[in-house]
């Protein structure tokens, strides 16, 4: 009498594994995205149980606030910045030290098929949440609000913090953030896998070998508002002049070009000799370029090659980064149009600068000594007297690297 209703039990047991199983399948990309995003999943998804914990409350209501101001403050007024100020843009944008910041690559070109963005920030992971102990999704979810601090608040992302807070708990590395972006963004993500470069750029998926030097990263296939698939690519990738040389991701990002770029709090790395590779091929493969003066100096744009719109105020570096100051590109700023956003070290609205580099077609020539007009001295300290205020209030500690 008891064997049948012992075996019915097992079977009964079974299925429910079953069932759980199939649930926790059903986690889509987009759900997760949203889920740590701070919006509700859709109504079938396993993580809507996770949606009644005080500590997912407290999140979603952080990032709807945060983020409204944001789209107020900055996001809004850059995409009609750009409406009025991209005529014809690529159908490809290349956003080098970018960390994972699709939130403004796509304010500046929402019209992109295809965004690439490379750092030295790890891909990581995002894990099935639904099998993380409840006290561990809470703890992801603070620390994803950590990372997104400064960028919420700034416009960009300092590094040193988070490469603390992105490898700090089971939720890590830049992925999350870029679910978080897209799924803030208004966007559906479709499928996530990663790849990696080969050193002749090209790509690899699952289990083929592409090489001792491969580059990894992760390719994220989404679709916006209007149904249109798209695709962003992130590559964790050093882009000195001997990474560069050693790996495939310019030789990559090259089948995709000539594109749009966008430089933006990049450190003032490509003012240095030691990234003059990224440098010129940005130069060389960017149709137009959307700086703030912590990109490339103007002294090394080839002036029959591109005409300049400067946009906002110079006000120069701010005190992290003395001797990168530029008389060429203060000069050329007096006669910049204003804009009604901040953006980059100089987030507050009239102090920022933005400058919109576009290459005159059929000026591809190698640069020489007689066609480049700006020839900027080695970089000194700006006189005391002339020193800009500070605009950044210190943070805890010292930090040196921004983007």
């Amino acid at each position: 009498m008891f064997r049948p209703m012992r075996i019915a039990a097992v079977a009964l047991a079974l299925m429910a594994a079953a069932i759980s199983s199939a649930r926790a399948a059903d986690v889509t990309f987009d759900d997760t995205a949203r889920f740590l995003a701070g919006m509700q999943p859709s109504a079938d998804s396993p993580l809507v149980a996770l949606t009644r914990d005080p500590s997912w409350q407290h999140h979603a209501k952080f990032f709807d606030g945060a983020f409204a101001q944001l789209e107020q403050r900055q996001l809004s007024k850059i995409r009609s910045w750009s409406d009025v100020n991209l005529a014809a843009p690529r159908p490809t944008m290349f956003y080098f030290f970018s960390g994972p910041d699709f939130l403004y690559a796509n304010a500046f070109y929402s019209k992109a098929s295809t965004y690439v963005l490379g750092a030295l920030e790890p891909v990581g992971a995002v894990p099935d949440l639904t099998r993380l102990p409840r006290g561990s999704v809470g703890a992801a979810l603070y620390n994803v609000e950590r990372s997104l601090g400064s960028i919420l608040s700034f416009s960009f992302f300092i590094t040193k913090q988070m490469k603390v807070d992105l490898h700090a708990n089971q939720v890590n590395g830049t992925l999350p953030i870029l679910y978080v972006f897209l799924a803030r963004s208004g966007k559906t993500i479709r499928n996530v896998e990663t790849v990696a470069l080969d050193n002749k750029g090209g790509v690899h998926t699952g289990n083929d070998n592409p090489g001792p030097n491969a580059t990894r990263g992760v390719r994220i296939i989404f679709a916006g508002a209007d149904g249109e698939v798209r695709t962003l690519y992130y590559f964790s990738t050093d882009l000195s002049n001997s990474g560069a040389r050693a790996t495939g991701f310019l030789k990559f990002c090259e089948t995709l070009g000539p594109g749009n770029s966008l430089l933006k709090s990049a450190s003032y790395l490509l003012h240095a000799g030691n990234f003059t590779v990224a440098r010129d091929w940005l130069l060389a493969n960017s149709a137009t370029i959307i700086q703030d003066d912590s990109g490339i100096p103007l002294a090394n744009y080839n002036s029959r090659q591109w005409r300049f719109f400067p946009f906002g105020r110079y006000l120069g570096p701010i005190d992290e980064f003395p001797g990168r100051y530029q008389e060429r590109y203060a000069e050329l700023f007096t006669r910049a149009q204003p804009i009604d956003f901040g953006v980059g070290y100089r987030w507050r609205m009239h102090e920022s600068n933005l400058l919109l580099s576009v290459k005159i077609p059929g000026s591809e020539v190698a640069p020489t000594a007689e066609t480049t007009s700006f020839v900027e001295p080695p970089p000194k300290p700006r006189p005391k007297r002339l020193r800009p205020p500070e605009s950044i209030p210190p943070p805890p500690g010292r930090f040196f690297w921004f983007r």
